[in-house]
């Protein structure tokens, strides 16, 4: 059924990373595809755009999902890159980016996850916190490059989307981050935070369904039913929007 196909849109993964491709390829990590999947929804990968227009790639899909993945490159919003940026890619920025504000602008549900979070900002005109760590105030949020993740609380603002999706106003969110949203972009709202005051979740005002999170709710979603039902919220806004 054409409604509920979602665009994720994919890590390009260069020659020799996989064994035995002479070439490159694309992938998604599957959690992402299975939770779409759980809810009634059919995920289906996009690799790099290839120079098409990004309204005319999200064409067949009617929603699109932004998944985790490496830095945004900080010249995307004025600043220089810090020491500690990892796993820059300028073609997944660019179709991403792209994704993003055509998904916005056709009114599409959008979900972002982790790095998807901070794409939609920064695709909105919003910057980043480059490196958590440097700030005394932000409390542990797990290590993206070697894996490490950490699960701590999450309070959600009463009456959100977010909060109407996960059916809770406090969450446990398993987390592997390095950077935040700093400054949001345009038509942004913050929606929840961690104890730290970290902004740990966002959505556009407006009809349109746009949420973003900052932690990793397919990591949790089999077991955790407040994570799953953030895609089923999702899902359910494909037929609708």
């Amino acid at each position: 059924m054409v409604q509920s196909l979602v665009a994720v849109p994919a890590y390009h993964l260069q020659a020799g990373r996989i064994r035995g491709w002479e070439l490159g390829g694309y992938g998604v990590p599957e959690l992402y595809i299975e939770c779409i999947g759980r809810a009634g929804g059919h995920g289906l990968v996009l690799p790099g755009l290839g120079g098409r227009d990004p309204s005319d790639a999200l064409a067949p899909f009617a929603g699109l999902l932004l998944a985790g993945g490496g830095d945004v490159d900080p010249e995307r919003y004025g600043q220089h890159p810090h020491p500690s940026v990892y796993g820059m890619d300028a073609e997944r920025d660019e179709a991403e980016v792209g994704l993003a504000c055509a998904a916005v602008e056709r009114g599409l549900p959008v979900l972002a996850i982790c790095r998807g979070v901070q794409v939609l900002n920064v695709a909105l005109g919003g910057t980043l916190h480059q490196h958590l760590p440097d700030g005394e105030a932000w409390s542990a949020h797990g290590a993206p490059s070697d894996g490490g993740a950490v699960p701590h609380d999450v309070q959600v603002a009463a009456g959100t989307r977010l909060a109407a999706a996960c059916h809770a106003e406090a969450l446990v969110a398993m987390s592997h981050h390095h950077q935040g949203v700093d400054r949001l972009g345009d038509g942004l709202v913050a929606t929840a935070w961690t104890a730290d005051g970290l902004v740990e979740g966002v959505e556009l005002s407006g009809p349109a369904w746009v949420v973003g999170v900052q932690w990793h709710p397919e990591m949790s979603a089999a077991d955790d039913p407040a994570q799953q039902s953030l895609f089923d919220a999702f899902v359910d806004r494909l037929d609708r929007d």
